[in-house]
Formats: structure tokens, sequence, C-alpha cells
């Protein structure tokens, strides 16, 4: 479901599975919290291979953002617009760093 790699204190997280819901949600997030462990500060979550993400999917991605902490930074790259309006609908989009691809997310990112 997820390809993680690690750079430095950047965490590239490559979400393979089609659809973050409640049924791929919990074991999605529980993957992240054993790879993760506290080791990166920067996540790059590349999302273009998603076409569906509800309510339980967002707020993993929520519960992602308060794992890294206060100085932490979270971007998105390549949501397919049905994700990303389910990003503006929920004005999470002002929360979550949008971009069109992984190259722009880095740059977001600082890297």
């Amino acid at each position: 479901m997820t390809i993680i790699t690690l750079d430095g204190d950047l965490a590239i997280i490559k979400v393979t599975a089609a659809r973050l819901d409640a049924a791929a949600g919990p074991a999605f997030k529980a993957d992240i919290q054993a790879q993760l462990n506290g080791r990166a500060k920067r996540v790059l979550l590349d999302m273009g291979d998603v076409s569906f993400m509800d309510s339980t999917g967002l707020g993993v991605l929520v519960s992602l953002l308060k794992m890294l902490g206060k100085d932490g930074a979270l971007a998105v790259a390549g949501a397919q617009p049905s994700v990303r309006r389910l990003f503006e609908l929920t004005r999470l989009d002002t929360v979550f760093s949008l971009t069109d691809n992984v190259d722009s997310a880095r740059a977001v990112l600082g890297d």
C-alpha cells in the first residue's frame, strides 16, 4: 500500500492504493507510524494513484501532520481532481500544501 523512502529528515511516501478510505485508512496509518517512528520532520505524500479518499483518509493525513509536530511539514503531490476537491471542500487545502507533482512538493518542503 505504501512505499516509504527516507532522505535525512524527509520521508517520501508513495501511496500505491487506489482508495484511502475507512477500509484502508487504519492500516495505512499504522504502517506510516511504524516506519517513520519520529525519524522525519518533513513528509512528501505522493497521492497520484489515489482516485478516492473519504473522511477517514483525511483523518489519517491530519494525524500524520500532528505526528510530525509543530516544526513538521507535509506536502501532497499529484492529487487527482476528486481527491483535490475533497481537500478544498473541507478547507484542508489551507493546511496541507497541494502540488501537481513530486518535484513541486520537494521544492515546497525546501528540498
